[in-house]
């Protein structure tokens, strides 16, 4: 038995986790939301490298690949997982790899980049310019099974729009077009 990945891919500030949290109360369950942000959060906060050192950058990149593994984990036990993430060639290249065996619905969030400039200060939880920095790279790739505008729609109107094409059948072609 195998469960369904819905992998939300946007920028930071974009609406992921909103529509994440949406998308708990509108799709025939179980399905688990497990966001990228939470797994990095379970880090052990001693002895871990200072961000922007290459050692951190080695410990988040085995992080983002575990991360990759525990989606598939889930999946492959026959879970609904709504995954949260900013991809990275890199990552999506991972993610093609591990998650190959599933079915995944790859939902593109944009939000245009003054939104999540002025989003990201809202927060005041993420460092200055990491959305900018993400924009250019997170849809690098442009081929999505869905796409949805979060300056233009609420988190619970994208989470309807991705709980109606989950309901088609033949619905998720991105992962074997992009493996190709």
């Amino acid at each position: 038995m195998s469960g369904h990945v819905i992998l939300l891919n946007g920028a930071s500030s974009s609406g992921k986790s909103s529509i994440a949290a949406e998308l708990l109360d509108v799709l025939p369950g179980p399905y688990f939301s497990l966001p990228r942000d939470a797994v990095n959060s379970m880090r052990s906060r001693t002895q871990t490298p200072e961000f922007g050192t290459p050692e951190f950058d080695e410990v988040f990149e085995r992080t983002v690949r575990g991360y990759h593994r525990m989606l598939a984990g889930l999946a492959a036990a026959g879970n609904g997982v709504i995954a949260d993430h900013v991809l990275r060639p890199p990552w999506l290249a991972d993610c093609l790899e591990v998650l190959r065996e599933q079915e995944v619905t790859l939902v593109g969030v944009h939000c245009p980049l003054p939104e999540l400039r002025r989003r990201e200060q809202a927060r005041g939880n993420r460092p200055a310019g990491l959305a900018e920095r993400q924009y250019p790279i997170v849809h690098a790739h442009d081929d999505y099974d869905l796409e949805c505008d979060t300056s233009v729609h609420s988190p619970k109107e994208c989470a309807q729009l991705i709980a109606e094409f989950i309901d088609k059948t033949g619905r998720s072609r991105a992962f074997a077009r992009l493996s190709q």
